[in-house]
């Protein structure tokens, strides 16, 4: 890199220039954003690689996946994100929601169950489902699905529903500890990285609201059949060359100041980077730290959002264990097996990784802990695991895998303009309505970029995803 400021585009360059700090999904999109409408935009990211927290590595011969990351038909970001990079082909979503659920209480041979939808209009569509469903009684059945509707019924506008706790709303309806755990949790956990009771009820109901009560086909699920960083890494590079946008990773960013000129100044090791505009697509802390002063009215607000983890459990087999993509399981510490044996590489065996959320209480667990506490539940939630052999066993951990989404977080979630002119935030625990998924990291770039284009006065690309604005 070159000292000194970088002067302002030369004559038939983009009129106007940003800089996007962070390369993990936000920040691509962002940046992705902010190039089709002809703004000469630099992506700075400190790690060696795009994608931020959905990434890949090398393991020997395995292309291994940090965590295991799905989404829903309704994350029609996320699927236009994967459009703009040519990647949807690689990321498919099931023709229709279909989950097995393994119940280990249960008696070998009765333990299966099926979450599935038919082709009728909400909320038929999961009648037969939810008549059908083993793991709840007939009693709970009928009061799961007074709750949905009463669920359907909540106004997702209310502040009030922040400050509420799901689990307390479930069991105010009716809701058993069996039912939380056998269906509120088992979806909920999953998608916002905590139990009921830890939960906020505006987050909740939006979950539940849009993935299961808005569309049918809401709730069908898409998962990479490649590496994460086949997609969020090489293709996202690929997209954010071809729009001319200049990419540094191992590049990070030590200072971000307003000049008095109104441009800004963004320092990097061996760089002054001078710019019209910045995008902060960074985690809250990162955030807080370069925030310049009075960008926000109650910065520290930022330092009060929390973070929740996620462990994943990987294990390679010698033979095939799991004869479906994934599974659901209850009765035991595994929530949801995925088999990544293709998409890793894998020529022999089979290889799962475990999925677990709110993971507290063993993130950081030692391996040979997390190995004599899995390997023997593995053998409960697939019988055929007991004739196996385990040829790898390893573990990722994201310590701060998401924001905690707590009651009252909703008020700690800055919006995508700062009271700073030419600053902008996004990240997925800025304030797009979603909890902290690949979705809202996309969202919160589209808005972070509809908010300095306005401020530039550049007309907003056709292709660009329409989302509602960040509060």
């Amino acid at each position: 890199m070159t000292d000194g400021p970088r002067a302002r585009p030369p004559e038939g360059r983009a009129a106007h220039d940003a800089v996007v700090v962070g390369g993990g999904l936000a920040g691509i999109t962002a940046a992705l954003a902010l190039a089709d409408a002809g703004v000469r935009v630099t992506l700075l990211e400190g790690r060696p690689r795009l994608g931020g927290l959905a990434f890949s590595f090398q393991r020997g011969e395995l292309t291994v996946d940090n965590g295991q990351h799905v989404y829903l038909r309704c994350c029609t970001a996320y699927r236009w994100f994967l459009d703009r990079i040519d990647g949807s082909a690689l990321a498919p979503l099931q023709n229709r929601l279909d989950v097995p659920v393994v119940d280990t209480a249960r008696p070998e041979g009765r333990r299966l169950g099926r979450l599935r939808r038919d082709a009728l209009p909400v909320p038929l569509h999961l009648g037969r489902s939810l008549a059908t469903y083993p793991h709840l009684s007939l009693a709970e059945r009928a009061k799961v699905g007074r709750a949905a509707l009463a669920l359907k019924g909540l106004d997702l506008s209310d502040p009030t529903l922040d400050a509420q706790d799901f689990g307390s709303w479930l069991a105010a309806h009716g809701q058993s500890a069996r039912a939380v755990e056998a269906l509120w949790d088992l979806v909920g956990v999953a998608t916002l990285n905590a139990v009921a009771g830890d939960a906020s009820l505006s987050l909740a109901a939006m979950v539940f609201k849009t993935g299961l009560l808005s569309d049918p086909g809401a709730a069908d699920i898409g998962w990479a059949h490649v590496p994460l960083g086949e997609l969020h890494d090489r293709l996202a590079r690929k997209a954010l060359d071809s729009a001319g946008v200049r990419t540094e990773v191992r590049t990070r960013v030590t200072s971000v100041s307003h000049n008095a000129n109104g441009r800004w100044s963004v320092q990097v090791p061996g760089e002054n980077i001078e710019t019209d505009a910045v995008v902060l697509a960074v985690p809250q802390r990162e955030t807080y730290e370069l925030l310049p002063q009075g960008a926000l009215d109650a910065p520290e607000r930022l330092l009060d959002i929390g973070t929740a983890p996620i462990l994943n459990v990987h294990v390679v087999y010698d033979r095939k264990v799991l004869d479906t993509p994934f599974v659901a399981a209850l009765g035991t510490p595994v929530q949801w097996v995925f088999d990544r044996t293709d998409a890793s590489g894998l020529k022999e065996g089979q290889y799962l990784a475990l999925s677990q959320s709110a993971a507290q209480d063993e993130i950081d667990l030692p391996v040979a802990e997390l190995r004599e506490r899995y390997l023997p539940e593995l053998h409960r939630v697939l019988p055929l695991t007991r004739h196996a052999e385990v040829r790898d066993f390893f573990v990722t951990r994201e310590r701060t895998a998401t924001f905690a989404p707590t009651p009252g977080v909703g008020r700690l979630r800055p919006g995508a303009r700062t009271r700073t002119p030419g600053l902008y935030l996004a990240g997925a625990w800025t304030a797009t309505g979603w909890p902290a998924t690949m979705e809202s990291a996309v969202r919160s770039g589209v808005s972070a970029a509809d908010a300095a284009l306005r401020a530039l006065g550049r007309p907003r690309p056709a292709r660009l995803f329409d989302v509602e604005e960040a509060a």
